[in-house]
């Protein structure tokens, strides 16, 4: 769930009584989880959105008082930007700054704020129906979209979850994730002309990169490369090539997946740490079988690790050594109608070898298939998946956050991947 759409329902639990321990051992898998945040309504950031300063000191967190810090160390919890309206973009690794929005007096305004000075700066002011979403590695760029059309066609497109109650084909009663994908399909069958564009983030210059009539959205720079961008064709995902990359110019314009199978989806892409690969839930067919599928943007190679259904999560993310995958697991109403899917996975790689050593002729053309094998880090069973979780590593590679509320109100927790060691 994107801040965007986060902001409302951490609001439905703000002053929700919470009763959430400072940390515990989680009785079913032995590790440690530790509550980062101090008050309900602190929320981590969405699983692609870079929350961590460069020197791995601190992480950002929305608030219900605005935005603020936590830091890693100590787990003091700080509050920078004072306004309830900020929607958190992401935290530059340079400048150590937050970079968000803020709606005000009909347009929609960025701003940078310094994390440990607390100065905050202007960087533009944008139409009410542009969203924004990353930062580039040089921390010159902004990345966003909007449409190109009227107030009226933007105003009766605006997603939302459908109030359409039944299946059409089988009279069953939708459930909310069912309800959400009748949303997808009246935004995309809209149609609306969109833009992507750049944003210069010392002159506030805007800038246009690419048009289409597709749903433009989950937007990302590549962590390494300034001028490469990762976006998606949104929509109900059997519905959509989702997968597109593009330079800041425009040029190379490129789609990373082909469907090859009635059903097929693809989807909640992001950028491995050294931005060599884009990783990407992939199933083939829906709800079926279970892949977390990789491309190499330079070479093409792919990389494709089976899982099974109870394994399967709504966002995965990847470590800095890139050696671990974890995922935030889902419930029995998500795509995966898992029945025991709701934990804090950590998943290890293994690749399958060749048959006693003899690869195919052209195995370098083809797939290099693997399995993740997973471990269990935290039961989520008292866990709302309306909230999604939203993995995490921080930036040594010790510990996984993410956002639940497991206790009631939401929090930001962090659960240690080394076993067994216990309260400190």
């Amino acid at each position: 769930m994107p801040t965007l759409l986060l902001a409302g329902f951490v609001a439905q639990l703000t002053h929700a009584a919470s009763t959430a321990p400072q940390e515990w051992v989680d009785a079913d898998t032995g590790h440690r989880v530790v509550r980062l945040s101090e008050e309900p309504g602190t929320a981590s950031l969405y699983f692609h959105q870079n929350a961590y300063t460069g020197e791995g000191d601190k992480m950002v967190v929305t608030m219900a008082q605005g935005i603020g810090t936590i830091d890693l160390d100590t787990h003091e919890n700080r509050l920078i930007v004072a306004d309830p309206r900020a929607e958190t973009l992401v935290v530059g690794k340079r400048s150590r700054s937050i970079y968000y929005i803020v709606e005000e007096a009909g347009n929609r305004t960025v701003y940078a704020a310094q994390l440990d000075s607390g100065d905050i700066r202007k960087i533009v002011e944008l139409p009410a129906n542009a969203n924004v979403g990353s930062l580039n590695a040089d921390e010159t760029l902004l990345l966003g979209s909007f449409p190109e059309a009227e107030p009226e066609q933007i105003v009766a497109a605006h997603y939302q979850v459908s109030e359409r109650e039944f299946n059409p084909q089988t009279g069953e009663r939708l459930s909310y994730q069912e309800q959400r994908e009748w949303g997808m399909k009246k935004r995309l069958d809209a149609r609306l002309p969109m833009a992507l564009f750049v944003i210069d983030t010392r002159t506030g210059e805007v800038r246009i990169v690419h048009r289409a009539t597709d749903w433009l959205n989950h937007l990302q720079f590549s962590p390494t490369d300034p001028d490469r961008i990762l976006f998606c064709h949104e929509g109900p995902w059997h519905m959509v090539d989702r997968l597109w990359t593009v330079k800041t110019d425009g040029t190379d314009l490129r789609k990373l997946h082909e469907r090859t199978m009635n059903m097929e989806i693809w989807g909640h892409e992001f950028f491995s740490p050294d931005g060599a690969t884009v990783w990407y839930d992939l199933q083939r067919p829906r709800g079926e079988v279970f892949w977390l599928a990789g491309i190499e943007l330079n070479s093409g190679q792919r990389t494709w690790y089976a899982h099974e259904r109870n394994e399967w999560s709504a966002h995965y993310n990847l470590s800095p050594d890139q050696t671990l995958f974890a995922g935030d697991g889902g419930d029995e109403h998500m795509v995966a109608h898992a029945p025991d899917g709701k934990w804090i996975y950590l998943f290890r790689p293994q690749a399958i070898p060749d048959e006693a050593g003899m690869p195919s002729p052209n195995s370098a053309d083809l797939i290099h298939p693997g399995r993740l094998v997973a471990e269990k880090l935290v039961n989520l069973r008292d866990h709302d998946y309306k909230l999604e979780p939203n993995v995490t590593f921080t930036p040594d590679g010790k510990w996984i956050v993410f956002r639940s509320n497991l206790h009631g109100g939401v929090h930001t927790y962090a659960v240690e991947i080394e076993q067994g060691r216990g309260p400190a």
